[in-house]
C-alpha cells in the first residue's frame, strides 16, 4: 500500500483551507460535515463560501497565504489554481508535521481525500492513490446502490447492544432497512435475554417492481433485496438482464404469463409465496413495471396478510412512465394534456369493456397497458364514442430496451399500420395530443440511429444506450 487508510477525528479541531473557489468550497463542506472548525484563506471567495461566513459556520481571512497561518492547525488543504502557492502550503505543512492535501496534486500531498459513501456512523472510503479518481467515483456509485441509507440507523441501534450482540442479526438488519426500528429493537432485546433460544426464523416476501425493462431503472432498494433473497419468482415481463442481477445462488422459479397462457396460475403463485415464506425463506416476487399498477400485487399480498407473513412492497417505474419518457412523449403537458388515465386493454371473452365516455374527454392522455390484441377494437370504440379519428396515438414495443420500437399514427390509422408490421409484446399504447411531441423530444444515440418523420422509428435513450 502507498497509503495507510485511516479515519481522522477532527471534530472542533482547527483546519485550514487555502483557496476560495468551487474546489475549495467542496473541501470546506466536507470538513464541516466532520465537525471541523474551518478557516479559509483567500483574496477572493465563491459566493457560497461567503454565505458560510455570514452564517458564522467558517472563518475567512481575506489575504494571501503566509506560513504563520498554519500554526496550530490539525489539517491543511490547498485548493488554489496557483502551483507555487500550493507547493508553499505543502512544504510548510510537512515541515510542521501537519497532514496536508493539495487537490489534484498527490505528489505534494501526504494524505489524500477518498471518495466517500456516507451512512454515518458507517463510512466507506474508496481510494486509488490519487491515480484514478474517475474509477473511485465509479466504485462509489456502485456501492451507493448496494448500501442502503438505513445502515446508519442499524449501526446506531447495534451500538447500543455491542457488548451483548456479536452476530445473528441479518433479519434484524432488514427490519431496520424497511423502517421497522421498533420491531428490530424488540428482536435484539429478545436475542439478548434468551441467547440460547433465538427467535424462530421468520420468512419474508419482497414484492419488487422491476421497472419496464432497462436494468438501470431499478431502485436501490430493489437491487439490495434482489441480492439477499433466497428464492425468486419472476415472470415474462422481467428482462433477463434484470433476472441476472439476482443473487447467484438464489433459487429461480419462472411463473411467466403470456397472452391467454398462464405458466403458473395466479392462485398457485399466491400459495407458493406463502409456502416458501413459511419455510423461513426470503422470497423475492419480481414483477415487471410497478406491482400495484396492473401487476396484481394487491392479490398476491392478500394471502400474506391473512397468514401474518411479513412483506415489503418496493415500487417500480411503471411502463407508462418509463416507456413514454424513452419515446419522448410527456404524459402531461400544459398545452396538450392536463390529466392522464391508465387503463388495461386486456380482452375478456373477446370483449373490451371500458368507460368509453371517460376515455374520450378532451385535453387528456390515455395510456393503455396490454394493448396489442385489442388495439383495433379500442381505437374504433373510442372513435364511435366521440373521439376524433385524427387524435394522435403511438404504440411502444418493448419500451426502454434495445428492442424499443415506436409506431405513431392516429386512432384511425394506427391499427392498420401495426397489423402490417412485426410487432411483439409487451406493448404500451399512448393516445392524445402529447404524442405529436414525439419526433421533437425523443432522445437518441446519433451513432445508432436518428429520429425521422416515418411512422416507425427505433429510438434509443442517449443516457442509457450510448454506453
Amino acid at each position: 500500500m502507498n497509503y495507510l487508510p485511516v479515519f481522522l477525528r477532527i471534530r472542533n479541531a482547527p483546519c485550514l483551507v487555502v483557496g476560495g473557489g468551487a474546489v475549495a468550497l467542496r473541501k470546506v463542506e466536507l470538513l464541516l460535515s466532520a465537525g471541523a472548525s474551518v478557516t479559509v484563506v483567500s483574496k477572493s471567495q465563491d459566493h457560497r463560501i461567503l454565505n458560510l461566513v455570514q452564517q458564522q459556520k467558517i472563518t475567512h481571512l481575506k489575504c494571501e497565504f503566509s506560513p504563520d497561518l498554519i500554526k496550530g492547525m490539525h489539517l491543511v488543504v490547498a485548493a488554489t489554481d496557483d502551483r507555487t502557492v500550493n507547493q508553499q502550503v505543502s512544504e510548510t505543512a510537512i515541515a510542521h508535521a501537519i497532514p496536508v492535501n493539495v487537490v489534484d496534486q498527490p505528489e505534494l500531498s501526504n494524505f489524500i481525500v477518498p471518495s466517500i459513501v456516507d451512512r454515518s456512523p458507517v463510512i466507506v472510503a474508496i481510494g486509488t492513490g490519487g491515480t484514478a479518481p474517475i474509477l473511485a467515483r465509479l466504485l462509489k456509485s456502485r456501492l451507493e446502490t448496494l448500501i442502503p441509507a438505513a445502515y446508519g440507523r442499524l449501526a446506531r441501534l447495534a451500538g447500543g447492544f455491542r457488548h451483548q450482540v456479536k452476530a445473528k442479526f441479518d433479519s434484524i438488519a432488514e427490519l431496520v432497512f424497511s423502517g421497522r426500528d421498533d420491531e428490530a429493537r424488540d428482536a435484539l432485546e429478545q436475542l439478548i435475554e434468551k441467547p440460547d433460544h433465538p427467535p424462530a426464523v421468520q420468512g419474508e416476501v419482497y414484492l419488487v417492481g422491476a421497472g419496464p425493462g432497462d436494468p438501470d431503472l431499478l431502485t436501490f432498494r430493489a437491487l439490495r433485496l434482489m441480492q439477499q433473497a433466497d428464492v425468486v419468482l419472476y415472470d415474462r415481463l422481467v428482462a433477463s438482464e434484470i433476472v441476472d442481477l439476482v443473487r447467484r445462488d438464489a433459487d429461480r422459479i419462472f411463473v411467466g404469463k403470456a397472452r391467454a397462457k398462464h405458466t403458473v396460475p395466479q392462485t398457485d403463485i399466491n400459495r407458493l409465496l406463502v409456502e416458501l415464506a413459511h419455510q423461513g425463506k426470503r422470497v423475492l416476487r419480481l414483477k415487471g413495471g410497478d406491482p400495484f399498477i396492473f401487476g396484481r400485487g394487491g392479490e398476491e399480498i392478500a394471502d400474506l396478510v391473512r397468514e401474518k407473513i411479513p412483506f415489503q412492497v418496493i415500487p417500480g417505474i411503471t411502463a407508462a412512465s418509463g416507456c413514454a419518457a424513452y419515446a419522448g412523449i410527456p404524459l402531461t403537458h400544459r398545452d396538450h394534456a392536463q390529466s392522464c388515465v391508465f387503463v388495461t386493454g386486456h380482452l375478456k371473452d373477446g370483449q373490451l369493456d371500458l368507460n368509453w365516455s371517460a376515455l374520450c374527454q378532451p385535453d387528456q392522455t390515455v395510456v393503455v397497458y396490454m394493448s396489442l390484441t385489442g388495439l383495433e377494437t379500442l381505437c374504433s370504440k373510442m372513435i364511435k364514442h366521440g373521439a376524433d379519428g385524427d387524435l394522435p396515438a403511438a404504440l411502444i414495443q418493448q419500451g426502454t430496451t434495445r428492442n424499443q420500437k415506436v409506431i405513431t399514427g392516429t386512432l384511425a390509422t394506427l391499427p392498420g399500420t401495426v397489423s402490417s408490421g412485426d410487432i411483439k409484446p409487451p406493448t404500451l399504447l399512448v393516445i392524445g395530443h402529447v404524442v405529436s411531441l414525439h419526433s421533437g423530444l425523443a432522445w437518441y444515440n446519433p451513432d445508432d440511429c436518428s429520429p425521422d418523420t416515418d411512422t416507425e422509428t427505433n429510438l434509443h435513450a442517449k443516457s442509457d444506450f450510448s454506453r
